[in-house]
C-alpha cells in the first residue's frame, strides 16, 4: 500500500465551490485501477486547507495510471484551478503502525 499525501491550500473564499466540485471528481479518482481508498480532511485552523489522503496499491497506481489517464485530466480540470499555491504531493509507505482500541 502507498499513501499519497496531499496539501490543498484552496484560494479563500472558494472552499464551498472545491467542496462541490470534490463530490464529482472522488468517483473519478475512484475508479482507476490500484485505487484503495481515499480520506480529505478540512483542516481546524485554516479553513480553506484541506489534507487529502489517498491509497493506492502501488506508485505506479498513482504516477502511470492514474496521472497518464484522461480521468486525471478530468480530475485536474474539475479541481485544479481552486488551488493557490500548487498542491504538495508526497508518497508514502508503511513504516509503523499502532492502532488503538483493544
Amino acid at each position: 500500500m502507498i499513501l499519497e499525501a496531499i496539501v490543498l491550500n484552496v484560494r479563500e473564499g472558494e472552499a464551498a465551490g472545491f467542496e462541490e466540485a470534490f463530490e464529482q471528481a472522488k468517483a473519478i479518482v475512484a475508479a482507476s485501477p490500484g485505487f484503495e481508498g481515499l480520506r480529505l480532511l478540512r483542516c481546524i485552523e485554516t479553513s480553506h486547507r484541506y489534507l487529502l489522503l489517498i491509497e493506492w496499491a502501488t506508485l505506479d497506481d498513482h504516477l502511470i495510471g492514474f496521472r497518464g489517464s484522461a480521468g486525471f485530466e478530468e480530475w485536474r480540470g474539475l479541481l485544479h484551478h481552486f488551488y493557490e499555491p500548487a498542491p504538495l504531493v508526497e508518497h508514502f509507505e508503511p513504516f509503523v503502525e499502532v492502532l488503538g482500541g483493544d
